[in-house]
């Protein structure tokens, strides 16, 4: 049948292994594929756990096993830390952060002992007491799936391109692409059609992924606009 992101995200949104399968196939279908190398190498995430003095839940490191070492699948815009970069700040496991520091990804410490936990997120503010941890994902797994989909519209120029999204064109998204069913509590959305990905940003910008150079001035055709890289 081959691999189909509407079809086949579902199941792995509910199972873990389903979730890893996923992310094989998406990384081979948009020529991305992965190899043993670009996994983390198990030494690296047991020093990472000696210095931070805990365990890392199975989730964190079955996820950076698979694709620890391809920042083009995690980190194009925002960052996926390195095992020597994880950090305990705020009562979390911290392992992302946004591009510009305004925001942080983590696991809190209580949640450590479970398989696939909770990934919180923590927005920089001007009133450091306003600061607190807000759910993002129920588990590990689907923050790795969200992370993977985002990022992958913030890839090369060739292929990525982003604008502005005027009053109004979000309705036409979900009007003209099929929407990935993605429960985000960011509020960002995602869509496809034969060949590209696209993602609304929580609904002010619009980013695009195509297969080829070719598709993607195709879309930019069909969907006009200020394109940051046209």
């Amino acid at each position: 049948m081959g691999f189909d992101i509407v079809r086949d995200l579902p199941p792995a949104l509910h199972d873990r292994a389903a979730a890893w399968t996923f992310i094989r196939e998406f990384a081979a279908g948009w020529g991305l594929p992965l190899g043993r190398e670009d996994g983390t190498p198990e030494a690296e995430l047991a020093e990472a756990e000696d210095r931070l003095g805990l365990r890392l839940p199975a989730a964190v490191r079955e996820a950076y096993a698979l694709l620890g070492r391809r920042p083009d699948l995690h980190s194009n815009l925002d960052t996926l830390l390195s095992p020597g970069e994880l950090a305990v700040e705020h009562g979390a496991l911290v392992f992302r952060e946004e591009n510009q520091g305004a925001a942080l990804w983590g696991v809190m410490l209580g949640d450590l002992g479970r398989d696939d936990p909770p990934v919180h997120v923590r927005q920089d503010l001007a009133d450091k007491y306003a600061e607190l941890w807000e759910p993002w994902t129920d588990r590990f797994s689907p923050a790795v799936l969200e992370i993977v989909l985002a990022e992958s519209t913030q890839g090369p120029e060739e292929l990525c391109d982003a604008r502005d999204l005027a009053p109004g064109e979000d309705d036409e998204l979900a009007r003209r692409f099929a929407l990935v069913p993605f429960p985000s509590e960011s509020g960002q959305n995602f869509y496809t059609a034969p060949g590209v990905l696209l993602s609304d940003g929580g609904g002010a910008w619009l980013s695009v992924r195509a297969r080829d150079p070719d598709t993607l001035d195709r879309f930019r055709t069909a969907f006009p606009g200020d394109w940051v890289n046209a």
